[in-house]
Protein backbone atom coordinates (compact mmCIF):
# COMPACT_ATOMS: atom_id res chain seq x y z
CA UNK A 1 0.00 0.00 0.00
CA UNK A 2 1.29 3.65 -0.93
CA UNK A 3 1.59 5.57 2.85
CA UNK A 4 3.36 9.24 3.34
CA UNK A 5 5.99 9.09 5.56
CA UNK A 6 9.61 10.67 6.86
CA UNK A 7 12.66 8.88 7.62
CA UNK A 8 14.53 12.32 8.62
CA UNK A 9 13.18 15.12 10.49
CA UNK A 10 13.18 18.64 8.62
CA UNK A 11 10.67 21.17 6.21
CA UNK A 12 8.03 19.64 3.98
CA UNK A 13 10.48 18.36 1.56
CA UNK A 14 11.23 15.29 4.01
CA UNK A 15 7.74 14.14 3.08
CA UNK A 16 7.59 11.20 0.53
CA UNK A 17 5.27 8.57 -0.54
CA UNK A 18 6.72 5.02 0.37
CA UNK A 19 4.99 1.34 0.28
CA UNK A 20 4.61 -0.66 2.96
CA UNK A 21 2.85 -4.16 3.34
CA UNK A 22 -0.89 -4.18 4.07
CA UNK A 23 -1.76 -4.65 7.29
CA UNK A 24 -4.49 -6.85 8.58
CA UNK A 25 -7.01 -6.57 11.13
CA UNK A 26 -6.65 -8.78 14.28
CA UNK A 27 -9.52 -9.55 16.96
CA UNK A 28 -11.23 -6.50 18.31
CA UNK A 29 -10.06 -4.87 14.96
CA UNK A 30 -11.26 -3.59 11.42
CA UNK A 31 -9.34 -2.12 8.40
CA UNK A 32 -9.94 1.25 6.85
CA UNK A 33 -9.27 1.83 3.21
CA UNK A 34 -8.66 5.21 3.98
CA UNK A 35 -9.60 7.92 0.99
CA UNK A 36 -9.13 11.01 2.46
CA UNK A 37 -6.63 12.02 5.36
CA UNK A 38 -6.88 15.87 7.04
CA UNK A 39 -3.15 17.30 7.40
CA UNK A 40 -2.77 19.18 11.20
CA UNK A 41 -0.51 21.12 12.96
CA UNK A 42 0.10 18.39 14.99
CA UNK A 43 1.26 16.60 11.83
CA UNK A 44 3.81 19.46 11.17
CA UNK A 45 5.05 18.98 14.37
CA UNK A 46 5.69 15.55 14.02
CA UNK A 47 7.68 16.26 10.82
CA UNK A 48 9.77 19.03 12.54
CA UNK A 49 10.74 16.47 14.95
CA UNK A 50 8.75 18.33 17.96
CA UNK A 51 6.87 15.15 19.15
CA UNK A 52 8.07 11.68 20.75
CA UNK A 53 8.38 10.02 17.56
CA UNK A 54 11.46 8.45 16.34
CA UNK A 55 12.70 6.39 13.44
CA UNK A 56 12.27 2.72 14.26
CA UNK A 57 15.13 0.69 12.02
CA UNK A 58 13.66 1.35 8.36
CA UNK A 59 10.28 1.95 8.96
CA UNK A 60 9.36 5.62 7.95
CA UNK A 61 7.30 7.67 10.55
CA UNK A 62 3.95 7.91 9.30
CA UNK A 63 2.21 11.27 10.55
CA UNK A 64 -1.93 11.64 10.14
CA UNK A 65 -4.69 11.71 13.18
CA UNK A 66 -7.86 12.10 10.93
CA UNK A 67 -9.03 9.37 8.33
CA UNK A 68 -12.02 8.67 6.51
CA UNK A 69 -13.12 5.82 4.33
CA UNK A 70 -14.27 2.35 4.19
CA UNK A 71 -14.23 -0.64 6.17
CA UNK A 72 -12.61 -3.35 4.33
CA UNK A 73 -11.83 -6.23 6.50
CA UNK A 74 -12.79 -7.00 10.01
CA UNK A 75 -10.96 -9.03 12.95
CA UNK A 76 -11.60 -12.53 13.42
CA UNK A 77 -14.67 -12.24 16.22
CA UNK A 78 -14.46 -8.42 15.94
CA UNK A 79 -17.64 -6.98 17.58
CA UNK A 80 -19.08 -4.20 16.28
CA UNK A 81 -22.30 -2.27 14.25
CA UNK A 82 -20.17 -1.77 11.10
CA UNK A 83 -19.68 -4.08 8.37
CA UNK A 84 -17.46 -4.28 5.28
CA UNK A 85 -18.09 -1.92 2.70
CA UNK A 86 -19.55 1.02 5.35
CA UNK A 87 -18.47 4.96 5.00
CA UNK A 88 -16.73 5.74 8.22
CA UNK A 89 -14.54 8.45 10.28
CA UNK A 90 -11.80 7.78 12.80
CA UNK A 91 -9.07 9.16 14.78
CA UNK A 92 -5.81 7.11 14.92
CA UNK A 93 -2.67 8.11 17.21
CA UNK A 94 0.50 8.34 15.31
CA UNK A 95 2.62 7.33 18.66
CA UNK A 96 1.38 3.23 17.92
CA UNK A 97 3.56 1.21 15.94
CA UNK A 98 1.77 1.08 13.02
CA UNK A 99 2.42 5.15 12.82
CA UNK A 100 -0.78 7.60 12.03
CA UNK A 101 -3.15 8.20 9.29
CA UNK A 102 -1.47 8.99 6.02
CA UNK A 103 -1.71 5.53 4.57
CA UNK A 104 -4.23 3.85 2.35
CA UNK A 105 -4.76 1.26 5.01
CA UNK A 106 -4.96 1.63 8.43
CA UNK A 107 -5.92 -0.79 11.34
CA UNK A 108 -7.92 0.27 14.34
CA UNK A 109 -9.74 -0.53 17.67
CA UNK A 110 -13.38 -0.79 16.31
CA UNK A 111 -14.43 1.47 19.18
CA UNK A 112 -11.86 3.94 17.62
CA UNK A 113 -14.02 3.98 14.58
CA UNK A 114 -17.85 5.16 13.37
CA UNK A 115 -19.93 5.64 10.52
CA UNK A 116 -19.23 9.03 9.09
CA UNK A 117 -21.54 11.60 8.59
CA UNK A 118 -24.63 10.64 6.01
CA UNK A 119 -24.43 13.89 3.68
CA UNK A 120 -20.55 14.24 3.95
CA UNK A 121 -17.86 12.84 1.73
CA UNK A 122 -14.90 11.58 2.47
CA UNK A 123 -12.62 14.66 2.62
CA UNK A 124 -15.11 16.60 4.81
CA UNK A 125 -15.82 13.33 6.91
CA UNK A 126 -11.68 13.23 7.47
CA UNK A 127 -12.13 17.44 8.98
CA UNK A 128 -13.86 16.21 12.23
CA UNK A 129 -12.37 13.70 14.23
CA UNK A 130 -9.17 15.45 15.94
CA UNK A 131 -10.44 18.98 15.71
CA UNK A 132 -13.74 18.02 16.87
CA UNK A 133 -12.85 15.90 19.88
CA UNK A 134 -10.13 18.46 21.05
CA UNK A 135 -12.72 20.62 21.19
CA UNK A 136 -15.49 19.17 23.01
CA UNK A 137 -12.43 17.32 25.56
CA UNK A 138 -11.98 21.03 26.28
CA UNK A 139 -15.76 22.09 26.73
CA UNK A 140 -16.49 18.87 28.53
CA UNK A 141 -14.03 19.95 31.42
CA UNK A 142 -15.09 22.83 31.34
CA UNK A 143 -18.48 21.89 32.60
CA UNK A 144 -20.41 25.14 31.79
CA UNK A 145 -24.34 25.18 32.42
CA UNK A 146 -26.43 25.68 29.66
CA UNK A 147 -27.00 29.37 29.36
CA UNK A 148 -23.58 30.29 30.30
CA UNK A 149 -21.16 33.21 28.52
CA UNK A 150 -17.89 31.25 26.43
CA UNK A 151 -15.68 33.32 24.76
CA UNK A 152 -13.71 31.04 22.21
CA UNK A 153 -10.47 32.51 20.30
CA UNK A 154 -9.09 31.38 17.35
CA UNK A 155 -12.55 30.92 15.93
CA UNK A 156 -11.95 31.34 12.46
CA UNK A 157 -9.82 27.99 12.97
CA UNK A 158 -10.68 24.51 12.54
CA UNK A 159 -10.40 23.73 16.84
CA UNK A 160 -11.96 27.80 17.53
CA UNK A 161 -14.89 26.73 14.62
CA UNK A 162 -15.91 23.76 16.28
CA UNK A 163 -15.62 25.07 20.09
CA UNK A 164 -18.29 28.22 18.59
CA UNK A 165 -20.76 25.16 17.06
CA UNK A 166 -20.64 22.91 19.89
CA UNK A 167 -20.59 25.58 22.30
CA UNK A 168 -24.07 26.76 20.27
CA UNK A 169 -25.05 23.05 20.51
CA UNK A 170 -25.03 22.89 24.11
CA UNK A 171 -27.31 26.25 25.14
CA UNK A 172 -24.31 28.52 25.47
CA UNK A 173 -24.09 32.29 24.76
CA UNK A 174 -20.75 32.69 22.64
CA UNK A 175 -18.32 35.44 22.10
CA UNK A 176 -16.04 35.13 19.90
CA UNK A 177 -12.41 36.44 17.76
CA UNK A 178 -11.78 37.03 14.19
CA UNK A 179 -9.94 39.40 11.68
CA UNK A 180 -12.04 41.58 9.48
CA UNK A 181 -11.64 39.25 6.80
CA UNK A 182 -13.16 36.39 8.83
CA UNK A 183 -16.14 37.86 10.61
CA UNK A 184 -18.92 36.31 8.66
CA UNK A 185 -17.44 33.48 8.52
CA UNK A 186 -17.26 33.71 12.56
CA UNK A 187 -21.10 34.42 12.68
CA UNK A 188 -21.77 31.75 10.35
CA UNK A 189 -20.89 29.47 12.75
CA UNK A 190 -22.98 30.95 15.14
CA UNK A 191 -20.99 33.27 17.26
CA UNK A 192 -23.55 35.46 19.30
CA UNK A 193 -20.86 38.28 18.76
CA UNK A 194 -17.39 39.24 17.34
CA UNK A 195 -14.91 41.02 18.82
CA UNK A 196 -11.70 41.96 16.56
CA UNK A 197 -8.50 39.57 17.20
CA UNK A 198 -5.19 40.98 18.44
CA UNK A 199 -3.36 41.33 21.70
CA UNK A 200 -6.34 43.02 23.64
CA UNK A 201 -8.78 40.59 22.71
CA UNK A 202 -9.72 40.00 26.25
CA UNK A 203 -10.84 43.35 27.04
CA UNK A 204 -13.16 43.32 24.40
CA UNK A 205 -14.59 40.53 25.41
CA UNK A 206 -15.17 42.01 28.85
CA UNK A 207 -16.93 44.80 26.76
CA UNK A 208 -19.23 42.14 26.08
CA UNK A 209 -19.16 40.32 29.41
CA UNK A 210 -18.82 43.11 32.11
CA UNK A 211 -18.11 40.36 35.05
CA UNK A 212 -16.07 38.31 32.70
CA UNK A 213 -17.03 35.33 30.99
CA UNK A 214 -17.57 31.97 32.34
CA UNK A 215 -15.02 30.49 30.83
CA UNK A 216 -13.03 30.81 27.33
CA UNK A 217 -11.35 28.29 24.69
CA UNK A 218 -8.37 29.57 24.19
CA UNK A 219 -7.50 27.67 20.59
CA UNK A 220 -5.21 30.75 18.90
CA UNK A 221 -2.89 29.97 22.25
CA UNK A 222 -2.73 33.46 23.75
CA UNK A 223 -2.61 32.06 27.05
CA UNK A 224 -2.11 34.25 29.88
CA UNK A 225 -3.56 37.63 28.61
CA UNK A 226 -6.81 35.64 28.31
CA UNK A 227 -7.11 35.26 32.45
CA UNK A 228 -8.04 38.98 31.95
CA UNK A 229 -11.67 37.69 30.36
CA UNK A 230 -12.85 35.44 32.89
CA UNK A 231 -15.06 36.14 36.02
CA UNK A 232 -13.22 34.68 39.28
CA UNK A 233 -14.35 31.39 39.58
CA UNK A 234 -14.66 30.44 35.72
CA UNK A 235 -12.47 28.91 33.53
CA UNK A 236 -9.49 28.92 30.78
CA UNK A 237 -9.60 25.66 28.13
CA UNK A 238 -6.25 25.51 26.63
CA UNK A 239 -5.96 23.15 23.37
CA UNK A 240 -2.23 22.76 23.78
CA UNK A 241 0.38 22.62 27.02
CA UNK A 242 1.87 26.49 27.01
CA UNK A 243 5.83 26.32 27.94
CA UNK A 244 5.19 28.11 31.06
CA UNK A 245 2.06 26.25 32.28
CA UNK A 246 3.16 26.18 35.84
CA UNK A 247 3.50 30.01 35.53
CA UNK A 248 0.00 30.41 33.76
CA UNK A 249 -1.20 27.97 36.29
CA UNK A 250 -0.45 30.08 39.52
CA UNK A 251 -1.71 33.18 37.90
CA UNK A 252 -4.96 31.63 37.17
CA UNK A 253 -5.32 30.26 40.66
CA UNK A 254 -4.27 33.74 42.36
CA UNK A 255 -7.74 34.41 40.43
CA UNK A 256 -9.77 31.28 41.47
CA UNK A 257 -9.68 30.30 37.57
CA UNK A 258 -9.75 27.10 37.15
CA UNK A 259 -7.14 25.89 33.69
CA UNK A 260 -7.89 22.78 31.73
CA UNK A 261 -5.81 21.37 28.75
CA UNK A 262 -7.56 20.01 26.12
CA UNK A 263 -5.78 16.59 25.33
CA UNK A 264 -7.46 14.63 21.88
CA UNK A 265 -6.01 11.02 22.88
CA UNK A 266 -8.16 11.78 26.28
CA UNK A 267 -10.58 10.23 23.83
CA UNK A 268 -8.77 7.73 21.92
CA UNK A 269 -11.03 4.60 22.21
CA UNK A 270 -14.23 6.84 22.90
CA UNK A 271 -17.07 5.49 20.34
CA UNK A 272 -19.73 7.69 22.21
CA UNK A 273 -17.96 11.04 21.65
CA UNK A 274 -17.16 10.55 18.15
CA UNK A 275 -20.53 9.40 17.30
CA UNK A 276 -21.69 12.22 19.59
CA UNK A 277 -19.63 14.86 16.83
CA UNK A 278 -21.10 12.56 13.57
CA UNK A 279 -24.62 13.25 14.99
CA UNK A 280 -23.99 16.77 15.55
CA UNK A 281 -22.77 17.29 11.90
CA UNK A 282 -25.99 15.17 10.58
CA UNK A 283 -28.02 17.06 12.54
CA UNK A 284 -26.48 20.73 10.97
CA UNK A 285 -24.81 21.56 13.88
CA UNK A 286 -21.29 21.32 13.07
CA UNK A 287 -19.89 22.34 9.46
CA UNK A 288 -17.48 20.18 7.99
CA UNK A 289 -14.71 22.75 6.24
CA UNK A 290 -12.55 21.39 3.29
CA UNK A 291 -10.15 23.59 2.27
CA UNK A 292 -8.14 22.21 -0.39
CA UNK A 293 -7.12 18.63 -1.28
CA UNK A 294 -4.09 17.10 -2.90
CA UNK A 295 -2.72 13.18 -4.24
CA UNK A 296 -0.52 11.65 -1.71
CA UNK A 297 2.74 13.07 -4.29
CA UNK A 298 1.57 16.55 -3.30
CA UNK A 299 1.96 16.09 0.56
CA UNK A 300 4.74 18.83 0.97
CA UNK A 301 2.71 20.96 -0.75
CA UNK A 302 0.28 20.17 2.05
CA UNK A 303 1.92 20.90 4.84
CA UNK A 304 3.71 24.23 3.21
CA UNK A 305 0.38 25.38 2.87
CA UNK A 306 -0.81 24.88 6.30
CA UNK A 307 2.73 26.55 7.83
CA UNK A 308 2.19 29.63 5.83
CA UNK A 309 -1.24 30.76 7.54
CA UNK A 310 -4.65 32.00 6.57
CA UNK A 311 -6.26 28.28 5.89
CA UNK A 312 -9.82 27.65 6.82
CA UNK A 313 -10.93 24.56 7.24
CA UNK A 314 -8.70 21.34 6.62
CA UNK A 315 -6.20 20.39 3.65
CA UNK A 316 -7.01 17.09 2.97
CA UNK A 317 -4.56 14.37 1.24
CA UNK A 318 -7.19 11.94 -0.64
CA UNK A 319 -5.86 8.34 -1.62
Amino acid sequence: MRAIGLTRFGGPEVLSVVELPDPHAGPGEVRVRVRAAAVNPADTLIRVGASPLRPRGDRPIIPGLDIAGTIDELGPGTETGLAVGDRVLAMVNPTRPAGGGYAERVVLPAASVVRAPAGADHAEAATLAMNGLTALHALDQLRLPPGSTLAVTGAAGAVGGYAVQLAKAAGHRVLADASPGDTELVRSLGADEVVERGADVALRFRELAPDGADAVVDAALIGAPLLDGVRPGGGLALVRTPPEQDTLTRAAAERGIGLVVAFVHAYDERPDKLDLLRRLADAGALTLRVADRFPPAQAAEAHRRLEAGGVRGRLIIEF
